[in-house]
């Protein structure tokens, strides 16, 4: 288990969405995962990976014991989280220290009480043991050998009820051997000036190297990061994605970014920051939560423009509605069409799809036309982008759509069964290369059952759709005049195994507006998949 870096030790990114991010509700990692993340995050470039508390449970025993024998750090360096040793004993005599000595961690980071109330109420000892145990545990891991940071658990709480005594776990921590004191904000609750401005004067008064671990009850913990090193801190603690417990904590890829992009501090290896979309969107994927489309650098929509007035502007010159390059981060600027859209916006979607409208004013206007008339009725284009490139296929040859298969007639049929079961079954009736097909089948509800038809009849003629697989369905009953006589809107998202595409359908009944995504889904399928379409 080796770690190399071009970076010096001057700054670190510290991740810890091993143990903090784990806490988040909904998240339960296995070993596996656990390695699997930590790969990600080495492959990001961080400085230090927090892999849980050795001792504490079996399951991150065996981690470290595995991540010994299976990774080979290049970027970073492994870190075992545990506490200070227990009161009225040494620290060589406390098995929960010596768990994190045969974890074979190069760097430990031990938690500590520095609020005068947690000290005598959940410690149970005095402010003097308190030290003690401070000095003691850090001076011991430091003789083995090992690299220690100290987490000062609710210090800014502490601080404010007793800013002295707080400050003397600093200095205590620091005289022992400590690398680096982490101020926490244990509970979330402090804002950025606030945050500034203790750690100003900690670090003032006490000399010691310190770092900031912020939770994000506030709404603030990357600004409060951010804040804690306009004041001198030289360590920050993040999870991935701001995975955490409650509201999370301070999101690792967003304070990357602005130490990066907006500070000028290269805290990763030269070339990384490149892949933050990705490995964001990777560790999502792992802990098997959706990547929030809205996340700030690395979201789908980080980069997506939808007025129109904004793609005018975007036209002439990107970096006027945008705060980097998008690239900078691997991400893309995405223009997203809607009843907002204006030429601008037609003609740079245009463009993103690879169709090339030749400055044709007429059709661009054309296309603006049919899209608000469209969006009007209850389409949606920004979600549904296979549909507008067919939509605007069709307009660039004059009205005519694409063409692949000529529907006669289809149904969906639900029988109740006086067992209390159901049966779904759908026949389509169509025309394909001069051919009439008939084909039914059966499925867990009408709208599967018309898919599969559709499937059963156009394999015989087109087997590229043997790919094709429905992964996602979404149904929103849109505002009616009449009860229940409203206007349904179905988005069903398709893959190939290579990529994935969206496509809508609106109708007064939700089969219907169904088979109409369906239509399009198929028909996409067929443009990725290289196949003409018929005259």
């Amino acid at each position: 288990m080796t770690a190399s870096s071009e970076l010096d030790d001057s700054f670190h990114v510290f991740d810890t969405t091993l143990r903090d991010g784990a806490q988040r509700e909904g998240i339960n990692l296995t070993v596996a995962d656990k390695l699997a993340i930590a790969r990600h995050l080495d492959d990001f470039g961080v400085g230090f990976i927090e892999g849980g508390w050795p001792g504490a449970n079996p399951r991150d025993t065996e981690f470290f014991a595995r991540a010994q024998q299976e990774i080979d750090f290049r970027n970073a360096q492994l870190v075992a989280f545990g506490s200070t040793r227990r009161a009225g004993t040494t620290a060589a005599e406390d098995p929960q220290v010596r768990a994190l000595l045969e974890s074979g961690a190069p760097v430990i980071t031990l938690v500590a009480k520095s609020h005068d109330r947690h000290v005598e109420l959940a410690l149970r000892t005095t402010l003097d043991e308190n030290l003690a145990m401070v000095r003691d545990t850090v001076s011991f891991l430091k003789e083995q050998g090992r690299r220690v940071f100290i987490d000062c658990e609710h210090f800014f709480d502490g601080y404010r009820a007793n800013p002295e005594y707080a400050k003397a776990v600093v200095r205590t921590a620091s005289e022992a051997g400590a690398d680096v004191v982490v101020l926490c904000d244990t509970n979330g609750g402090m804002l950025p000036a606030q945050i500034q401005a203790v750690v100003s004067t900690v670090l003032a008064d006490t000399g010691a190297r310190l770092g900031i671990h912020a939770q994000d009850d506030t709404g603030c913990a990357v600004a409060n990061t951010l804040a804690a090193v306009d004041a001198g801190a030289t360590h920050v603690q993040c999870t991935a994605n701001g995975y955490g417990e409650r509201v999370g904590n301070a999101n690792l890829f967003p304070v990357v970014a602005a130490l990066e992009l907006k500070y000028g501090k290269q805290v990763l290896p030269a070339g990384h920051l490149r892949e933050m979309t990705r490995i964001s969107h990777a560790i999502a994927e792992v802990v098997n939560l959706t990547p929030s489309t809205h996340q700030p650098y690395v979201g789908l929509s980080a980069f997506a423009h939808k007025a129109g007035l904004h793609a005018s502007a975007i036209k002439v010159d990107p970096d006027l509605y945008q705060h980097i390059d998008p690239e900078l981060v691997g991400n893309t600027m995405r223009m997203l069409v809607s009843d907002m859209a204006g030429r601008a916006s037609i003609e740079l979607k245009g463009k993103e799809l690879g169709i090339d409208l030749g400055g044709d004013r007429e059709l661009v206007g054309r296309v603006v036309e049919r899209v608000k008339e469209r969006e009007l009725k209850g389409y949606t284009y920004e979600a549904a982008d296979a549909s507008f490139e067919l939509l605007l296929r069709a307009e660039v040859q004059g009205g005519k759509p694409l063409s692949y298969f000529e529907v006669e007639s289809w149904r969906a049929i639900v029988e109740d069964r006086p067992d209390g079961s159901h049966a779904n079954e759908a026949t389509v009736k169509l025309w394909a290369k001069g051919e009439r097909i008939v084909a039914t089948a059966e499925g867990n509800g009408p709208v599967n059952a018309l898919d599969r038809s559709l499937r059963v009849g156009l394999e015989k003629i087109y087997p590229q759709l043997a790919k094709l697989e429905l992964v996602d369905y979404k149904v929103r009953i849109l505002e009616g005049k009449h009860g229940t006589n409203s206007t349904t809107r179905v988005l069903i998202s398709t893959s190939d195994g290579t990529g994935e595409w969206s496509t809508v359908g609106v109708a007064d009944n939700v089969i219907a507006a169904s088979w109409q995504a369906l239509e399009d889904a198929y028909t996409y399928g067929l443009l990725r998949a290289g196949v003409a379409p018929v005259e």
